[in-house]
């Protein structure tokens, strides 16, 4: 054997026994999890046609809601429909401004309530006071505070937002070990450094959680904001729908808005994963 073969041996990575294995364990599992998901899905769906298309009463009424198939064909015939994709964009606009400026102003001012005594002090008790006001109670005042409906949609959206984004923030920064903060410190780290380089990266598992966390709450305000003062939007054209005595379109109405809220959701927690890369974890199980 020449000498380049035998260095070319040395250098080869030596396989790690059972690596392969595992990744074929793992592989399995991930697969097996889709799979179980999407039967449950298929099983509810299922039993929601069963228990529609034979008007059965248990607890519910079940004999006056539409079957899958009534649902299915309202749909399509949405989908055929301008009006849906106006309305759509129109409930997307409004979540990503005010979730957008909830995010910011969220994430600034929990990192300044968990970091600086006096900023705590000042802002902390206005911003626990409002805190247990529920976003849609401030519908009222939205449409006194601003001059279109439009404006006064995306405020509620941010009010419902902001508060879970600062409030997991506040936590994540005030559980941060000072042991972190006293070794920039004492490497010749100055008050920034220790804010880029310690509080910021240390406190984004929590910032992600509370992202998480808003976007949820900000949709639930969006369409209940839509229902009573909006004049576009997946709230308003449900609302509208069960006005009219079209339960299909109702419920066109209610997929569309767990389907937004699903994936705006899954956007967050998979910017989030990307974020926070470098931190030690547990086997996740795929989403």
């Amino acid at each position: 054997m020449s000498t380049a073969a035998v260095l070319d041996l040395e250098a080869a990575p030596i396989a790690e026994p059972g690596a392969a294995e595992a990744r074929s364990r793992a592989g399995r599992a991930v697969w097996r999890s889709r799979i179980v998901r999407v039967a449950a899905v298929v099983a509810a769906i299922a039993v929601w046609q069963f228990l529609t298309a034979n008007d059965l009463r248990l607890w519910v009424r079940f004999d006056t809601l539409p079957t899958v198939t009534e649902i299915g064909r309202a749909f399509r015939t949405q989908l055929s429909t301008q009006t849906f994709y106006l309305d759509l964009g129109q409930s997307l606009i409004r979540i990503l401004t005010g979730f957008g400026l909830a995010a910011a102003l969220g994430v600034s001012t929990g990192v300044a309530l968990g970091r600086s005594r006096w900023f705590a002090d000042i802002v902390g008790p206005l911003t626990e006071l409002a805190r247990p006001i529920p976003a849609i109670a401030v519908v009222p005042v939205a449409i006194l505070l601003f001059p279109s409906d439009e404006a006064g949609i995306v405020f509620i959206t941010f009010i419902a937002a902001y508060f879970p984004v600062m409030v997991s923030t506040r936590h994540a920064v005030r559980a941060l070990p000072t042991l972190w903060e006293d070794s920039v410190r004492t490497l010749g780290g100055n008050r920034w450094d220790v804010l880029w380089r310690v509080v910021l990266p240390g406190s984004l598992p929590g910032v992600f959680g509370g992202l998480s966390v808003g976007i949820g709450v900000a949709w639930i305000c969006v369409v209940s904001a839509e229902m009573i003062s909006g004049r576009l939007g997946v709230g308003y054209r449900t609302w509208q729908a069960y006005t009219i005595v079209d339960y299909p379109g109702v419920f066109v109405g209610i997929i569309t808005i767990g389907v937004l809220g699903y994936t705006t959701s899954a956007a967050v927690e998979l910017l989030g994963r990307r974020a926070t890369r470098w931190l030690p974890r547990v086997r996740e199980v795929a989403k």
